[in-house]
């Protein structure tokens, strides 16, 4: 059976994720952490920026340097919640909208290329499995976490290989 990791590292780089830049819009550059953030805004309605910095698994720091650049690029706002003033939500603006619904349609346009190469039986089962592995990892207590030195011999005691 081909490495597990070989697979990932493989899928990784396809996807264009150590690329410095995942997609250009309208002039904007984005990495592919920016465009995830796009993504989960998008998909919320005005969520906080805790929240959305949980969705991704990432440190309130470094996530709290990636809004600001993208209130720079003018593509969210940052407000205060009329709950809680310390609370800041985020939005889309409308040119935000605009690079957000433009990823999403080059995503799928590639995603829908990606599984017109498989039959309808290998797409179920993919997206399928895909979940499953979602699932799975998420049930990990080391989602979405660095590994750590101390983690690095542990073996999964379920490993077929």
């Amino acid at each position: 059976m081909t490495n597990k990791r070989e697979l990932f590292q493989i899928m990784t780089r396809r996807f264009g994720l150590l690329n410095k830049n995942c997609c250009s819009v309208g002039g904007h550059d984005l990495s592919a952490a920016q465009s995830h953030i796009l993504y989960e805004i998008d998909r919320a309605e005005a969520p906080s920026m805790q929240q959305v910095a949980e969705s991704l698994g990432t440190d309130i720091t470094t996530f709290s340097r990636q809004i600001q650049s993208l209130v720079k690029m003018e593509l969210i706002e940052k407000s205060p919640s009329p709950a809680d003033r310390r609370v800041s939500l985020l939005s889309l603006t409308t040119t935000g909208k605009f690079v957000a619904a433009t990823i999403d349609t080059q995503m799928n346009g590639y995603l829908d290329e990606v599984f017109s190469y498989l039959t309808p039986f290998e797409r179920e089962t993919v997206l399928r499995s895909i979940d499953l592995l979602n699932g799975a990892m998420a049930k990990s207590d080391r989602c979405c976490a660095p590994i750590r030195d101390d983690q690095a011999e542990d073996t999964t005691p379920n490993d077929p290989e």
